[in-house]
């Protein structure tokens, strides 16, 4: 319902940031107010993401349905593919300040 993980629970646990009680298991239990509070609280400030790349794109290339664009992020260069749609609704185009979010519980990059 919160769309995060149970280790990110555990975290924000112990970090206070969540209110649980334990079962006779010692199990967290995590009560539906307390879920709606930071349902409602995420609601309230947008994305709830840690990665958050500032920067000025760089190129976009639409073919189709997709959209491919670039993003100058600091020292990183961000590639993302996203609808057609959403590029022409963000109005991206070179030079257009974007940040991109990342969002993503692994990456695996094998050669």
């Amino acid at each position: 319902m919160l769309g995060v993980s149970v280790d990110t629970l555990r975290r924000w646990d112990r970090a206070g940031r969540i209110r649980t009680r334990r079962d006779d298991a010692n199990r967290r239990i995590v009560p539906a107010a307390e879920i709606d509070r930071l349902r409602t609280a995420e609601a309230e400030h947008g994305l709830s993401a840690r990665n958050r790349l500032r920067g000025t794109v760089r190129d976009v290339k639409v073919g189709g349905l997709l959209a491919q664009v670039e993003l100058d992020a600091g020292p990183y260069r961000v590639v993302a593919v996203i609808t057609r749609e959403a590029a022409e609704a963000l109005a991206l185009a070179p030079g257009t300040p974007a940040t991109a979010i990342v969002k993503a519980t692994s990456v695996l990059i094998e050669r």
